[in-house]
C-alpha cells in the first residue's frame, strides 16, 4: 500500500512545497564512521517508501560522497517528484595525495575542503554538485557554516544567488547554521527566503523564538528545523550514557532536564523521541524537519514518530513544570 500523502508547506516563495519529514543525507556519507552502500541505498529507499521527497547535502558531508550517494539515488526518481537542497560555501579540491578525512567523515580521499563565499566559488560549488550528483537542477542552496565569514557571504555569496533564482537557475536560497544570531541578520538583511537552523529550536531550547523565528515569520522566510534531537539527547526514550551536547558530553544540568521532559512525555502515554520530532512543526515559520539516518531501520522508526498522535495536554504539561516556554506554539493534529 502507498503511504499517505502528508500535508504539505511552502519551502521559500519560490513554488516548492514539501513534507513535514526531511532527510539529510550526511550519515550517509559516513559521518563518525563507515556505512556501506548497501546500507546507504536502503536508507534512501525506506525514506522514499515513507513519502519523504525533501532531501538535503553538501559537499562538505564526506568529501561529496554524501552527494554523489545521493545522486545516484535521485536520478531513478522523476525530477519533478522531490525537492532536493545542497550547500556552498566549501569547494572541494584535489591535493594529490590521498589521506583520511579529518572532519568526522569515515572517507579516505585526495580531496580538501577549500573555504569559498564568493561569487565564481558559489557557481563553480553548484556546477561540481551537479556533477557529483548527475542531476539537472538543484531547487535550494544553503550558504553553509559561513560564522567566520559574514562579509564574504553578504558581498559574495547572497548576491550570487540572488542572481541565480532571477535567472530560474535555482528556486531559492538561503542558509545552513548552528546558530540563530547571524541567521537572523541574514534574514533580515538579505532577500533570502529559506534558511537551515540546526539544534537551535528543539523540545530542550527555543532560544530561536527570541530572533530568527520572528524575523522569518515577518519576511515570510521559511525554516528547515535540523538536528531537532540535539546531538542525540532527545533521541531515546531516556538518554543514554556517554551521550553528547553540540559534539561534547553533556552536562548534569541538561541530561537533569532531559529526564523531566521524559517523565512528562512517559505520563502522557508518548516517547520523547515522537514529541522531539514533532516539536518544532508547531511554529508557523517552520516548513519542516531534517533528520538524519544510516539505516532503513532508523528511516522508518523515524516515520512512525511523525505519525505518533501528541496529547495536547503535555504542550500544558511541560509549559507548567518549566520544561517549555510559555506560549511557545505547539503542533496542530493535522500534521
Amino acid at each position: 500500500m502507498s503511504p499517505v500523502a502528508p500535508v504539505t508547506r511552502a519551502l521559500g516563495r519560490g513554488g516548492l512545497r514539501v513534507g513535514p519529514n526531511a532527510f539529510g543525507v550526511a550519515p550517509l556519507a559516513n559521518l563518525g564512521h563507515e556505512v556501506s552502500d548497501v546500507e546507504a541505498f536502503g536508507a534512501l529507499e525506506a525514506a522514499w517508501a515513507a513519502g519523504v521527497r525533501y532531501y538535503d547535502t553538501a559537499p562538505h558531508y564526506g568529501l561529496g560522497l554524501g552527494e554523489r550517494r545521493l545522486g545516484e539515488f535521485l536520478r531513478s526518481k522523476p525530477r519533478d517528484a522531490f525537492v532536493l537542497s545542497t550547500k556552498v560555501g566549501r569547494l572541494l579540491v584535489d591535493s594529490g595525495d590521498a589521506h583520511q578525512d579529518d572532519e568526522g567523515f569515515a572517507v579516505t580521499s585526495s580531496l580538501v575542503r577549500q573555504r569559498d563565499y564568493s561569487g565564481d566559488g558559489v557557481r563553480r560549488s553548484l556546477d561540481e554538485s551537479l556533477e557529483r550528483m548527475g542531476l539537472g537542477h538543484i531547487d535550494v542552496v544553503f550558504v553553509h557554516d559561513p560564522d567566520d565569514y559574514f562579509s564574504e557571504a553578504m558581498e559574495g555569496a547572497f548576491p550570487a544567488l540572488d542572481a541565480l533564482r532571477r535567472e530560474g537557475t535555482i528556486a531559492s536560497y538561503g542558509a545552513g547554521m548552528n546558530q540563530t544570531e547571524m541567521l537572523t541578520q541574514f534574514v533580515e538583511h538579505t532577500d533570502l527566503d529559506v534558511v537551515m537552523c540546526a539544534g537551535r529550536y528543539t523540545l530542550l531550547e527555543q532560544g530561536a523564538l527570541d530572533d530568527l523565528l520572528p524575523a522569518a515569520q515577518a519576511r515570510g522566510v521559511s525554516v528547515v528545523a535540523a538536528a531537532v534531537f540535539n546531538s542525540g539527547l532527545l533521541a531515546r526514550d531516556r538518554p543514554p550514557a556517554g551521550v553528547t551536547y553540540n559534539y561534547a558530553p553533556a552536562p548534569a544540568e541538561l541530561l537533569e532536564r532531559v529526564n523531566a521532559i521524559a517523565d512528562v512525555c512517559e505520563a502522557h502515554g508518548v516517547t520523547m523521541p515522537a514529541v522531539a520530532l514533532q516539536f518544532a512543526l508547531g511554529h508557523p515559520a517552520v516548513a519542516t524537519v531534517c533528520t538524519g539516518a544510516r539505516s532503513a531501520d532508523q528511516v522508518q522508526r523515524n516515520a512512525r514518530l511523525f505519525g505518533v498522535a501528541i496529547p495536547d495536554g503535555l504542550w500544558s504539561s511541560l509549559t507548567a513544570a518549566g520544561l517549555l516556554r510559555a506560549a511557545t506554539p505547539t503542533p496542530q493534529k493535522e500534521i
